[in-house]
């Protein structure tokens, strides 16, 4: 599935484009119910908008906004429609860090990558060896091994 959203997410995959949710509250919104499986929009009310604040019209135009955009499902039940995940919680994260690499990383990636590097390195130099390590299963699997 190749996304789009605040910016652009490309796969380089000829697959369906589905809008990456647009902000903060339009996240917590989708992953609340991805969390809870199914929900109508008082349950997520109570678990996201309640605790923030918030109206419950605005969690319900929220899930309006993740409908238009496929990335819940709603069925009708009673007066109130129940919502489901159209996809993985885990599909959106790795979407919404692409974008976000991009956008960090820039049209000249190799600076910004060093300086990333370093940053980390400050942080904690365990998390370096973990990229290493994981940089090299990844080039493992790449090459079939």
């Amino acid at each position: 599935m190749t996304f789009a959203g605040g910016a652009d997410y490309r796969n380089h995959m000829d697959e369906p484009v589905l809008r990456l949710p647009g902000g903060e509250l339009e996240y917590a919104v989708l992953f609340s119910v991805c969390e809870l499986g199914a929900a109508s929009a008082r349950e997520v009310h109570e678990q996201v908008g309640a605790t923030a604040g918030l109206a419950y019209t605005t969690i319900a135009k929220v899930l309006d906004r993740l409908h238009a955009k496929g990335l819940v499902a709603r069925k009708r039940k009673g007066i109130a429609f129940v919502y489901r995940p159209r996809i993985a919680r885990r599909v959106v994260e790795f979407a919404r860090a692409q974008v976000s690499l991009r956008k960090l990383l820039g049209p000249a990636p190799l600076p910004a990558m060093a300086t990333l590097v370093e940053a980390i390195e400050s942080l904690d130099p365990e998390l370096l060896e973990e990229l290493e390590r994981a940089v090299a299963a990844r080039q493992g699997v790449r090459r079939g091994s």
